[in-house]
């Protein structure tokens, strides 16, 4: 289990706290959703989270243990919103091999086949790829690395209908072995998985009624 308690963080560029006295617990089974306005602190949260960014005070646990910014770096993996920006591979082979020392070829090609890439050339140029593909893969390398805790910054931005779906799904079937925990201001798409979920705004994080989902729009697709 992943815990948070008392988390705060004021960039000293800020005027006040991003995260104000943010408690939240997260274990895996099912997938867990904060959902807020851009600018609400959403992806600071997952920085701090992942270990990018240190609070001011709180702490962050994993199994009971605190958790430095080192230890939360080798724990948890963050699929940025853009994840193109970040990858360094100039192939898809050489994408899913950093950090290994040594990668079988039938582990990379299961790990792309549970993440729907089945197929998937590593010459592939990831630039290349779609925005749906992209996302796969930066969560391909997130599973090679066996990241116990799954981090993911507005996974549906920017995807056409049918991509979105399908990627909800995976997260969803990720969530049952894994702490997976999606941030997200489309809180409405993921309803049918029925996550547990809260709200954030202003830096205070509050649970959202279980009901709430079902009583927002779903969004329609875009290109």
């Amino acid at each position: 289990m992943l815990e948070l308690r008392g988390v705060r963080y004021q960039p000293a560029t800020a005027a006040r706290p991003v995260l104000d006295d943010v408690n939240l617990q997260l274990q895996a089974g099912r997938l867990a959703l904060v959902a807020g306005p851009s600018g609400g602190g959403k992806t600071t949260l997952l920085e701090v989270i992942s270990g990018l960014a240190e609070p001011e005070r709180g702490t962050i646990r994993w199994n009971g243990e605190t958790l430095n910014g080192r230890q939360r770096r080798w724990l948890c993996g963050l699929v940025f919103q853009f994840p193109e920006r970040h990858f360094l591979g100039l192939t898809v082979g050489q994408e899913l091999r950093l950090g290994h020392r040594r990668l079988e070829p039938e582990r990379m090609e299961g790990v792309l086949r549970r993440v729907g890439l089945e197929g998937l050339s590593p010459q592939q140029q990831p630039e290349r790829l779609s925005g749906g593909q992209q996302r796969r893969l930066a969560l391909a390398v997130q599973l090679l690395r066996d990241a116990r805790v799954l981090l993911l910054d507005e996974p549906t931005a920017g995807l056409d209908w049918a991509v979105r779906s399908d990627v909800v799904g995976l997260l969803g079937d990720l969530a049952r072995e894994r702490v997976v925990l999606v941030v997200t201001h489309e809180p409405e798409l993921f309803r049918a998985l029925e996550p547990v979920s809260w709200g954030l705004r202003q830096g205070r994080l509050s649970p959202m009624a279980p009901d709430a989902l079902r009583t927002m729009p779903v969004s329609g697709g875009r290109a």
